[in-house]
């Protein structure tokens, strides 16, 4: 009896070891892209977890129940204006709604430019992300997702790293380390949370503008980061959200993009709510805010 007790205790833990194993897992077991060092990661105080200094990129995993699985996976990017990350407001949250309503849900801890340890540093955020979703794809079997149901989404800064890459995959932004790097990278669908889109003076934000390219950038990187400029047939189909009122990311972010997503017949969707300001995330406090969450879910049934 005592062995019998002794060895479903040592299954049971070996299975959580399996399973607990695919949680939280590194883009790269080892050497990372145009990273020249490792510094410690910063957990600033807030009443959200704020992550500063990311230099060891990784995603966190979120599944559902295998029986209440739709097989459709997403990739969250959450924002911070290229300084930090908003980790469980616009990461860890989302994923748990997502997950709650079928997805596997997962947050990319994406690089932050940090030029004293990195080279090439504004690529690096696009390196991560193109990474995750091609990390995603190479274990789509594994994890019990299609492979041809997997989407990126991005909150304000994480939303320009989402419409850049979107508009961008493809392209080889490093060298290939190991056989990950081969598999298609291309996202099927997009999701834009109040996103910045353009670097454009006019409309941009700046804080997210100087953190990525500086504060004095070049006019070829100022249009190479303004992404509606680089829509085309090949766009993934995209749903964006933004509230009129945001003071810190303009709404003409947004409609700049579904502008450029409609001249190139691309499938897409923009609401934009009166009221709401920027950062709301999951809209708790705001009840016509919160009408995001079901009118997205009724869009990804389409995928």
């Amino acid at each position: 009896m005592k062995i019998a007790i002794l060895t479903i205790i040592v299954v049971c833990i070996s299975s959580y070891n399996i399973y607990s194993q695919y949680q939280i897992l590194k883009l790269w077991e080892s050497k990372i892209p145009y990273q020249n060092k490792i510094e410690d990661e910063v957990y600033e105080p807030n009443n959200i977890k704020i992550i500063a200094k990311v230099n060891v990129p990784s995603i966190e995993i979120f599944s559902p129940s295998e029986r209440s699985s739709n097989k459709k996976a997403v990739i969250i990017c959450p924002g911070g204006g290229y300084k930090v990350l908003a980790y469980d407001w616009e990461g860890i949250d989302v994923a748990r709604w997502l997950s709650s309503n079928g997805y596997t849900a997962i947050v990319l801890k994406y690089r932050l430019p940090d030029s004293t340890t990195m080279n090439k540093k504004e690529f690096v955020p696009l390196i991560d992300l193109q990474r995750a979703v091609r990390l995603v794809r190479a274990n789509a079997d594994k994890w019990k997702i299609d492979k041809n149901k997997i989407g990126i989404m991005g909150f304000s800064a994480g939303g320009h790293l989402v419409s850049t890459f979107g508009t961008r995959y493809g392209n080889s932004f490093h060298e290939k380390v190991d056989s990950i790097d081969f598999v298609d990278d291309k996202p099927n669908f997009m999701i834009l949370a109040y996103p910045v889109v353009t670097f454009k003076e006019e409309f941009t934000h700046k804080g997210s503008r100087k953190f990525l390219i500086g504060n004095r950038p070049s006019t070829e990187m100022v249009k190479y980061f303004s992404n509606e400029l680089y829509v085309s047939e090949k766009t993934p189909p995209t749903f964006i959200f933004h509230a009129q009122d945001d003071k810190s990311v303009p709404a003409e972010n947004s409609i700049l993009f579904y502008e450029a997503l409609t001249k190139n017949k691309i499938k897409a969707e923009l609401h934009i709510f009166e009221e709401g300001g920027h950062g709301f995330s999951l809209a708790n406090s705001a009840t016509s805010l919160k009408k995001w969450l079901e009118i997205l879910l009724n869009w990804l049934e389409k995928f």
